[in-house]
C-alpha cells in the first residue's frame, strides 16, 4: 500500500535548527546558502505539521508543493517534424 505524500518548504534562520525540522518528516534537502529545506509528510497528516512547524520560532515560513496535484499527463503534444525525419532516416 502506498502512502500519498507532500512536500513542505520550510524556511529557516540557522543551519543549526534543522534537526529539530527533520523530526517532523523526512528531510529530503537542506540548502545552507537560502536557508530552507523541502521535507516529505504524509498528506492526511500535512495541516498538523503545517501548523506545528509555523509555531517555532525559528521558523520564518512554511510553504506547501503542489506536485501531487499538476497532471502530468499531456495530450496532442505535437513531436518536433526535424527529430521524426531523423529517426526515420536511422541518424
Amino acid at each position: 500500500m502506498r502512502i500519498n505524500r507532500q512536500g513542505l518548504i520550510v524556511w529557516f534562520q540557522h543551519m543549526k535548527n534543522l534537526k529539530q525540522i527533520k523530526r517532523h518528516g523526512n528531510l529530503i534537502y537542506a540548502s545552507k546558502k537560502l536557508k530552507y529545506a523541502v521535507i516529505y509528510v504524509d498528506q492526511a497528516d500535512i495541516e498538523y505539521v503545517e501548523t506545528k512547524l509555523s509555531k517555532l520560532p525559528f521558523i520564518s515560513k512554511v510553504e506547501r508543493s503542489y506536485k501531487p496535484f499538476v497532471r502530468t499527463d499531456y495530450e496532442n503534444a505535437k513531436p518536433d517534424k526535424a527529430k521524426q525525419y531523423d529517426y526515420k532516416m536511422g541518424v
